[in-house]
């Protein structure tokens, strides 16, 4: 992420397009889109509204956009980037910072237990997430809901049409019904291609994650209740009795007060619970 850019000069060269105020080439491979609209920054920090007792992560910083403006504040900043290239830039601008503190890994296969103070200890985490890593990232953030607070991400706006789309329309899926199992979900605001270095071919959205602490339902195994979603929807325009075939059979899916002949995408997440719950049953006879 970056500040604003002056539009290219008549003798630019067209090499550097991709290039932000630092000279970091834009890497495809890691799905870099730099924000680079000063007013848009602003925005997601104040819906972030960053505290000063704050254990912050932020994943994929990219030009430290979003990084100035929250590490002045926090107690402490936890930075996850991969990239080789931006090691250097974010230690020399940072490293005198008491709230630094700068994990160069994936953020896929980072263990986030070993940022934790304490067994309570609750985590803040933003970012900027590359498109084709977004989904599984946020799941495995999920395996760690019990210690974070609250995430504000950048994805792609159709990620979070479908992370907050409600039973009935046609963004809702699987995603739909883990993330709303685990969150509370808020679409907050989109942002266009033009407010990022390279633009990308989408809009984007920021959503706001908030894991319940006491969720309002409940499965008896977390596991099966995910196998069960996936299973659910695993052919779009089958039924629930032709996907849940050799799962649940028509009656136990209508024991739940479920036709089994609706598809998965009409059926609120309380439904899947249900579901979820009745195979736990079976199983545990």
């Amino acid at each position: 992420m970056r500040e604003k850019r002056s539009p290219a000069g008549r003798n630019a060269n067209p090499a550097n397009k991709h290039r932000g105020n630092s000279g970091h080439q834009h890497k495809k491979q890691f799905g870099q889109n730099f924000l680079n609209n000063q007013r848009v920054i602003d925005q997601i920090v104040m819906s972030i509204r960053p505290q000063a007792e704050d254990h912050m992560v932020e994943i994929g910083p990219g030009e430290a956009a979003l990084t100035d403006p929250i590490i002045h504040v926090v107690k402490k900043l936890e930075i996850i980037e991969i990239d080789n290239d931006l090691i250097a830039p974010l230690k020399i601008k940072f490293a005198s910072l008491p709230a630094f503190n700068l994990h160069h890994t994936d953020a896929l296969k980072f263990d986030y237990n070993t940022l934790l103070d304490s067994a309570d200890e609750q985590l803040r985490v933003v970012g900027n997430l590359p498109y084709n890593i977004s989904s599984p990232l946020m799941f495995k953030l999920i395996e760690h809901a019990a210690n974070i607070h609250d995430m504000h991400f950048m994805l792609q706006k159709e990620v979070v049409e479908r992370i907050c789309a409600e039973p009935g329309s046609k963004t809702f899926g699987r995603l739909s019904v883990m993330m709303q199992y685990f969150c509370q979900t808020e679409h907050l605001f989109d942002v266009g291609p033009e407010n990022f270095t390279p633009p990308p071919k989408v809009d984007s959205a920021i959503v706001r994650l908030i894991p319940y602490k006491q969720k309002p339902l409940v499965a008896c195994d977390e596991a099966l209740f995910a196998d069960l979603v996936r299973q659910s929807f695993s052919l779009k325009r089958k039924t629930l009795r032709n996907n849940l075939k050799g799962w649940l059979d028509a009656n136990q899916i209508e024991s739940c007060g479920i036709n089994p002949s609706v598809r998965a995408e009409q059926l609120p997440v309380s439904a899947f619970v249900a579901l979820a719950n009745k195979l736990y049953e079976i199983k545990n006879r």
